[in-house]
């Protein structure tokens, strides 16, 4: 006969279960889907101001500060939306930065990061405009 197995030594404790990685990752994207409630947190969006490099002591509205947030966040769901589509085209996995930046750059739109200068960009996209290019 086999012999029983003994019960643990570690006196019946219950091991916690964990979820695997990729359950929890597509649980909170059903989520996130589903929902309607703004991601960026309100003060740190209205600290964010680009406006100060055009002229000083601006005021905003609190509605218009919304209203750029509502924006603003749904620029960027279709910007993931689309470079998802383009790394899933490519049989990629993640999201690289160079393939978002490609993707904005076939989308025609301005991307300024963060450690450019705003007047550097306005000056070149303005000359462009200029150009006709």
């Amino acid at each position: 006969k086999a012999a029983h197995k003994s019960a643990p030594a570690t006196g019946g404790v219950k091991k916690l279960h964990r979820y695997r990685p990729a359950t929890v990752a597509l649980r909170e994207i059903r989520r996130y889907q589903k929902s309607t409630e703004l991601l960026i947190r309100k003060l740190p969006f209205q600290r964010l101001e680009i406006a100060q490099y055009f002229k000083t002591n601006l005021h905003f509205q609190s509605s218009a500060v919304s209203a750029l947030q509502e924006a603003s966040e749904a620029y960027l769901v279709g910007l993931f939306e689309d470079s998802n589509l383009c790394v899933i085209h490519a049989k990629y996995v993640n999201i690289m930065p160079k393939e978002n930046l490609c993707y904005q750059r076939a989308r025609r739109n301005l991307f300024i990061r963060a450690d450019s200068n705003v007047w550097e960009i306005l000056d070149s996209s303005t000359q462009n405009a200029k150009s006709g290019a």
